[in-house]
């Protein structure tokens, strides 16, 4: 909206007209008073940010970086090819642990019931070196393809370290454990994360708590994703303890991207149905 429009009240007098301080010359002069003059030091000093604040500052940054501000107005299509980072993103997410996958299969001894474990993670980890090399070449933004790589790397280090080719899931048991319960607990305790992010993006803070309907659909969302993350673990680790490596694999990629797609778009048009947007 735009603030350019003003109306000028002021008014031409006769030049007859007695001031004001004659009409009235007992009449204090109009000023701020003594109480709001006194205010105004403490007006002009900003409180400090809540915790609620900085978080939803922070998750709101972390989505809008990833395309998911619901103040843009794009299309749900374009939300969701923008959240998976487009055809590189999806490469860059898929491949590394499908070439893991791929080579531990081809290499499998059913006698030692075991593939070729050191072939698979330099692989897979070096594929992830290319792709972060290849942003960092072409300067763009490489901050998730370095994430992904130290956590490609760490867990290859762990799974060299015991031998197991199981053990290079664990670092994503964790995550998936470290993001369910926050996005649970977030909803059971009346701040669901994802309304945290939503009102720092619609520029509302934690306003939105005041409207029951947006507190149950930002409720609903948050339980959604963490029962998503908790999903994961309920099918995988078994399949961890049973030292299948293949199932395990196969199941992190099939529980990956096509699980995380749909509830990007169920969480972006629920969004959307809670800030209509204005009619131009």
């Amino acid at each position: 909206m735009s603030d350019s429009a003003r109306a000028d009240d002021s008014s031409s007098e006769p030049a007859t007209s007695p001031p004001a301080e004659a009409a009235a010359p007992n009449e204090r002069a109009v000023g701020p008073s003594d109480a709001e003059a006194d205010a105004a030091p403490e007006a002009a000093t900003e409180a400090p940010a809540s915790a609620s604040e900085v978080l939803g500052a922070a998750l709101g940054d972390a989505a809008r970086r990833a395309g998911l501000d619901p103040a843009e107005g794009k299309s749900t299509g374009h939300v969701v090819w923008s959240a998976m980072g487009g055809w590189r993103g999806i490469l860059e997410s898929v491949l590394p642990g499908l070439v893991f996958l791929v080579t531990w299969t081809a290499t499998y001894d059913p006698e030692s019931r075991s593939g070729n474990l050191l072939l698979s993670l330099g692989l897979s980890v070096g594929l992830a070196a290319v792709f972060t090399a290849v942003r960092l070449i072409q300067r763009q933004s490489a901050s998730a393809a370095i994430g992904g790589l130290i956590a490609a790397a760490a867990a290859a280090g762990l799974s060299l370290w015991t031998g197991r080719g199981e053990d290079s899931f664990i670092p994503g048991f964790l995550t998936n454990t470290i993001y369910g319960t926050a996005f649970i607990v977030s909803a059971l305790i009346g701040w669901p994360l994802i309304g945290l992010a939503v009102g720092f993006l619609m520029g509302e803070g934690t306003a939105w708590r005041a409207d029951r309907r947006k507190r149950r659909v930002f409720f609903w969302l948050s339980l959604a994703w963490g029962a998503l993350f908790a999903l994961r673990l309920i099918v995988q680790v078994p399949l961890y303890f049973a030292g299948d490596v293949t199932a395990l694999g196969t199941l992190k990629l099939v529980m990956g991207l096509p699980l995380f797609a749909p509830l990007v778009a169920v969480t972006w048009l629920a969004v959307r149905a809670l800030y209509p947007r204005a009619p131009k």
